[in-house]
Order: C-alpha cells, then structure tokens, then sequence
C-alpha cells in the first residue's frame, strides 16, 4: 500500500511534517514502545516523554496518514452513540462517571495541547453545535443530552429554532444543543504538530517502519520490523481503523467505514458571514450524517457516505451538494475542488473498548467518528497505563477482546446500515 499522505484539502494545507525517518538496523531498546502515529500514539508519547520515558514511537508509513490526517477536523467532547447515562450503565457509578468526566474534558484537553505547544493547525474554539433535523429528534435526542451533560458541567446551552439558525445560517433545523468547549482544526496539522511536540520533549518517532510482530523477550516484548526491532517493557498499540494483524483478534474487534470528506471552493465573504456565523462545528442528528464547518480559507469543509464506491466523485458531489442547497440556500451553485476519504473506527456497542492484552501490552479502539478529541485524550490514559498506574486509578476500565462474529462479512455489509440509517431519517 502507498505509504504517501493521501491527497485531500489538508495535506495541500498543513504545515510540513518535522524531519523523521526509518527505525535503523538492528536492534534498539526502549522503556515503552508505541505503535501508530496518530492522535493516541503521539499524544501518549508526548505525555510520556515530558514525564522522563523513554519512549519510541513507530509508524508503519506517514504521521497522519489514517483516520488522523483524513477527517473533517472537528473536535467533539462526547460520544456519536453513548450519553452519559448509558455510559453509567455500561460501565457502573464510579467508573462511569470518571469516563464521563474525560469526554466531557476532551476538546479542551485538545485545544490546550495546541496552545502549549504552540500547534500551527488553524484551531478554532468556539463551539460545536447539534441541531435536530426534526422535532422527533430535538426531543429525543437534543434535549436529553443536553439535560444530560449540563448535569455533568458542560459547558452546554440548549437552543430553540431561532437561536439554532442564528448561529448556523440556517432554518432547516428545530433546534440544537450546542457545547462551547468544542470546534475545529486542521486535523493533519494538528498530528503533525504532536510529533513535533513529541520530538521537542525526547521522544524517538519512526516512520516508514511497520510493525511486523510483537513477541515475548523475557520480561519484555520485541517489535519486530523490516529493517530492525524494538524492544521494550511496554506496548502501546495505537492503529485504530487501520488495526491488521499484528495482535491475535484485535482487528476483528473494530469494523472500519469509509467516510468522504469534501471541500467547496472559497466563499465569498458574504456567504462567509450568512453561513455558520459563530464558526462553529456543526454535524447533526441525522443517520446520515450532515456535517460542516469552515476551514481558514472560506471553505465548507462537509462530507457523506456512501453504500456503493463507483463513480463515487460525482456521485458525491451531486448528492452533497443538493444536500448544501437544502441546509443553506444562499450557496447558490456549489463547486466542490477536494474529496478525500478515511476509515472510521465502529465498535458493535458505540463504546471505545481499551484493552490490557496481555502484561504491559495495551491497546484501544473505536473512536466511532469521535476521533479527535477522544483519541486526544485516550492517549494520555495510555500513557498512564504504561507507566504503570493501577487499572482503578485510570478513568476507562479494560474491557477483554470480543472479536466481531463473522467479521470479514461485517465488514462488507457495514454500508448497507447506511440504507438503515436513511430509512429512520426519513421516518422523522
């Protein structure tokens, strides 16, 4: 596979990634080991390293070059299909609500890690907003996680339908809830600014260097590579979507799905100022995801899925942009000049499932299209979890791998849900 960045809005965009190379020949040693050069694998490093490890970090091809550098950027502090309270009920009162307490953190976790650092990546803190596509939904869903995270300290408002459209442009919605700790990014930008970050601080970055397979070496655990092995104490194993082989059952436990992301020419600055006033993050109750946001050059940055790849580019572009027409009226005509595509993480339950596979070797998966803020924030309770804090000082309990029955044909059917998810839409 081309280990190349995907060509897509922010890799024309983002600032370039620091200077790393390949692990050389031979053998090398460290106290922990992590694999994956996404958000969890350079967050964790980077918070392993500022607190004194040693820590080497493998990445099969580009930093960012899966879900981390392909999405649309927005950074969310909750879960796609999981309010706190059911949350609770998964995982009981006390660990429950130190989960809570993470996701609800999560973006402003994100966004002080950017300011610390001093991140290039176009952040934008203000906001991330939920409108209800109809009054089905407003009651069903809005209102009930909106009641549900003010009880937890969010910083969250409720919206009725004038002051949804007065912050979106739009009159399409009956309402939002709307949490103001959220926003957006250049997510590719963003990645590559934590292994800066990460280097800054000591930390060991490779790339171009896939993780062949992990064994036992004594009381410790080899990496083996093409070009060498690593080997350390312990293991982070940080791939997500884009988990293979590398730990018996781990991939069938997660199912990836393609999710387009598209990018309008720039907008004028009166459309600029009608759309998404508060630049805020937007993306909706429906199944079917509606999603957008502008990105520093006066692009709507929006997506969709789709069940079938072929044609795939016109198809999207008539199908996404009839949908902008509906949402926001005032676009006109709508041109789109970059789509791009990556693979979202989905877990059977919604949950993010962390694992402890074996001693010293962690792993976690299931952002379920949470990425950014989630994965953040995930990769400093890695971090913890590698340097040894007990299971009950963490704020996510270890849940045992439960490999997805027929996965291989999960996999394929996946995108009828899709069908599903349009189907209830329509129903409301």
């Amino acid at each position: 596979m081309d280990s190349a960045i995907t060509p897509s809005l922010w890799a024309a965009t983002a600032p370039p990634a620091p200077a790393s190379g390949a692990l050389p020949a031979g053998e090398h040693h460290a106290d922990i080991a992590v694999i994956g050069g996404g958000y969890t694998g350079l967050a964790c490093a980077l918070n392993l390293a500022q607190g004194g490890a040693d820590v080497a970090l493998i990445e099969a091809r580009e930093i960012g070059w899966g879900a981390s550098g392909r999405n649309n950027g927005q950074v969310i502090p909750c879960l796609s299909r999981a309010d706190p309270d059911r949350i609770l009920a998964a995982y009981g009162t006390e660990q429950g609500e130190a989960l809570i307490r993470l996701v609800r953190d999560s973006a402003s976790l994100v966004f002080d890690l950017i300011r610390e650092h001093g991140i290039d990546c176009e952040a934008v803190q203000r906001g991330w907003v939920q409108p209800a596509h109809s009054r089905a939904r407003y009651d069903g869903i809005v209102r009930v996680r909106h009641a549900e995270w003010a009880r937890r300290g969010a910083p969250v408002d409720l919206l009725d339908r004038d002051a949804t459209a007065a912050i979106t442009g739009s009159r399409y919605w009956h309402g939002a809830w709307r949490n103001l700790s959220g926003g957006h990014l250049n997510p590719l930008a963003y990645v590559r600014g934590l292994a800066s970050a990460a280097l800054a601080v000591g930390a060991r970055v490779y790339t171009h260097t896939a993780a062949a397979g992990i064994a036992t070496a004594g009381e410790a655990w080899r990496i083996s590579t093409p070009q060498g092995s690593l080997v350390a104490r312990r293991v982070v194993i940080a791939t997500n979507a884009y988990s293979d082989q590398l730990w018996p059952g781990l991939a069938r436990t997660v199912v990836p799905v393609p999710s387009y992301q598209m990018a309008t020419e720039p907008l004028s600055k009166a459309l600029r100022q009608a759309i998404l006033p508060s630049d805020s993050a937007l993306s909706d109750t429906h199944g079917d995801l509606y999603f957008c946001r502008f990105d520093a050059r006066g692009r709507l940055v929006t997506g969709g899925a789709l069940v079938f790849d072929v044609g795939y580019e016109d198809r999207l572009k008539r199908l996404i942009g009839a949908r902008l027409q509906t949402l926001f009226p005032q676009l006109g005509e709508v041109r789109f000049d970059n789509i791009w595509q990556g693979d979202i993480g989905m877990t059977a339950d919604g949950l993010p499932h962390v694992h402890r596979l074996a001693d010293g070797v962690y792993a976690w998966v299931g952002c379920n299209g949470r990425g950014v803020a989630l994965a953040t924030a995930l990769g400093g309770v890695l971090a913890d979890a590698a340097r040894g804090v007990p299971a009950s000082g963490l704020p996510v309990a270890f849940v045992p791998l439960a490999p997805i029955a027929a996965h291989a044909l999960v996999k394929r059917l996946a995108r009828l849900m899709l069908l599903v998810y349009r189907w209830r839409d329509a129903r409301d």
